[in-house]
């Protein structure tokens, strides 16, 4: 986020809420999260196919297991974007736009 700051500091100094700061940062990094859970599941599921014989106890498309462990990942991707979007949202215009 600190690469950004300029940015936002500008995007609230042209009248954005902190409410559309925020879930812009959070879109973003939400965005980005469910590319790579995308990406991952699909090699995950490649791979539990191409492994099955060495699996135990469980198939090598489990659903129970790629639901959970993508419901996991979402959550604490969730809370790992809403507190850099948080910080973000009450951004300082002025000071932020006299830096440098």
């Amino acid at each position: 986020m600190n690469e950004r700051t300029r940015e936002i500091g500008v995007r609230v100094a042209l009248g954005a809420s902190p409410t559309q700061i925020e879930g812009m940062v959070f879109r973003q990094g939400m965005l980005l999260t469910i590319a790579g859970l995308t990406i991952g599941l699909a090699g995950a599921w490649a791979a539990g196919r191409a492994l099955v014989s060495l699996l135990f106890g469980i198939s090598g498309s489990d659903p129970l297991t790629y639901v959970s462990v993508a419901a996991v990942l979402v959550a604490v991707a969730g809370v790992a974007c809403w507190i850099p979007a948080r910080r973000a949202a009450r951004i300082d215009p002025v000071t932020t736009l006299r830096a440098e």
